[in-house]
């Protein structure tokens, strides 16, 4: 018997030309296929200190994010994280979860295809998400490492704010459903700025 592989496809994937056309203050493309796993643990716990060293990173606390190691870490509520590492980690990760965890209560799930990922980059990132979303996007509010989980023209974001020198430079995750729609938005969005 042949066991066929799934077959992957990016939510944005017919979008890629238009995307490499917005303005020059504003680049935007998608990354897919990310590794995204939900980790419910009780900050402070036992079960939270070792994934803390499973990882090499601390459990950021509200609206924060951890971007330091090789698996990004978002808070996501009061004891849930998203967890992001590139394409094809997510056994290997489970696995090192769970085993560090060993019998403590903690819960790490594979939400991988749940979402894709706009990297937003330039001058003009702020401007033009201001634009759709309720969120104060002004760097003293939402500096590097934040992570506010909002409405983006009244689609479910995690905005990930990465870095702001020399420009901003942005992630959006967002439900693959959803992608499409918020693709269009920005381009709508971008008009003004040509």
């Amino acid at each position: 018997m042949t066991v066929e592989t799934p077959v992957r496809f990016s939510p944005l994937s017919a979008w890629q030309d238009t995307l490499a056309q917005l303005p020059t203050g504003i680049r935007v493309r998608e990354v897919p296929h990310l590794t995204q796993l939900t980790l419910r643990a009780k900050p402070g716990s036992a079960a939270a200190r070792a994934v803390e060293a499973c990882l090499g990173v601390p459990l950021p606390g509200p609206v924060r994010a951890e971007l330091s190691g090789d698996v990004e870490v978002l808070w996501m509520g009061p004891d849930e994280w998203l967890l992001v590492a590139p394409d094809g980690r997510a056994d290997d990760l489970r696995a090192r979860l769970r085993s560090a965890v060993g019998d403590e209560f903690a819960t790490v799930t594979d939400v991988s295809a749940q979402r894709t990922t706009l990297a937003l980059s330039g001058p003009l990132v702020r401007p033009v998400l201001a634009q759709g979303c309720a969120v104060d996007l002004d760097p003293r509010v939402t500096p590097a490492g934040s992570c506010p989980t909002t409405l983006l023209a009244q689609a479910p974001v995690t905005l990930v704010v990465r870095d702001d020198a020399p420009a901003p430079d942005v992630r959006l995750l967002v439900r693959a459903s959803f992608a499409a729609y918020l693709a269009a938005w920005l381009v709508d969005a971008c008009t003004e700025h040509r």
